[in-house]
């Protein structure tokens, strides 16, 4: 991979990880979109830790942009002073559960199944259709995430599961979840991207000791760039997302939707015609 690899690669992992698009499928879709060809070396021993590092990345915009929420989040559960602030943390692991069991336990035979190009493809055209469908059967939310149950914490978290899957998405499935349980549209997202810091950290950090004993300098070269453009995009993602929830509380997935029915119905049919 070169650095014009990477750098493309992490940009795209940066921006996809949060918006409800998809960012496995797009990591199974861009070096096929982009023609690489790369080594089935590299893929086989070096891809998994250069991943990895672009997730820490994510985690680490994620972190920087609610670093207030989670220093909140803290001082209420420690202090019990800010009880809105202690039931969103407590709201936060119930939901954050689900979803790190069944990773634990599925991702490696889940995404071995299904990461290929073709049934990426596909899955971002339903993501697609979940995402339209998902808003537009909902009723008008109107509740903070505080104001969540703790059951309804679960099934948002369960519905991240669904990212396991190459062409789901995390945030999309958990915001589309969050809009059924009548959280208002930006409150969705925010629940989202918080719920996203700990799952994609906690990913991260597991791999992390292995990927120093096996990953070649050269990976952990890459893997660094990837680290800090991913990182950086992630934050403008996650900036961008925020405002677009902010302001539309009508339609805000219809141009996620749309990419995904465009996109993986565009892969589909080079796939069919070639």
């Amino acid at each position: 991979m070169t650095v014009i690899q990477a750098l493309l690669f992490a940009t795209i992992q940066g921006i996809t990880e949060l918006f409800p698009v998809s960012s496995v499928a797009h990591g199974v879709l861009t070096p096929f979109v982009f023609g690489w060809g790369l080594d089935p070396g590299f893929l086989k021993e070096n891809f998994l830790p250069f991943v990895v590092m672009l997730h820490l990345g994510t985690a680490l915009a994620l972190l920087i942009f609610f670093w207030r929420d989670w220093l909140a989040f803290l001082m209420g559960a420690l202090t019990g002073r800010d009880p809105t602030a202690r039931r969103t943390f407590f709201l936060l692991v119930v939901a954050t559960i689900p979803a790190a069991l069944i990773g634990l336990i599925f991702e490696n035979m889940l995404r071995s199944i299904f990461a290929s190009v073709i049934s990426a493809a596909f899955f971002l055209v339903v993501n697609g259709f979940i995402l339209f469908l998902g808003e537009r059967l909902k009723g008008r939310g109107s509740r903070e995430v505080h104001e969540l149950t703790f059951g309804q914490a679960t099934l948002i978290g369960l519905a991240q599961a669904l990212a396991l899957v190459p062409g789901f998405s995390r945030s999309g499935a958990s915001i589309v979840a969050g809009f059924w349980a009548g959280l208002k549209h930006e409150a969705a997202a925010r629940f989202s991207m918080l719920l996203a810091t700990p799952i994609i950290a906690g990913a991260g950090i597991l791999v992390v000791p292995k990927m120093i004993h096996t990953a070649s300098a050269e990976t952990v070269r890459m893997g660094a760039i990837g680290f800090v453009a991913s990182g950086v995009f992630a934050f403008v993602a996650v900036w961008a997302l925020m405002r677009w929830f902010r302001v539309h509380e009508v339609n805000a997935m219809w141009p996620f939707a749309v990419y995904c029915w465009l996109l993986g119905g565009l892969v589909l049919a080079i796939h069919v015609i070639g």
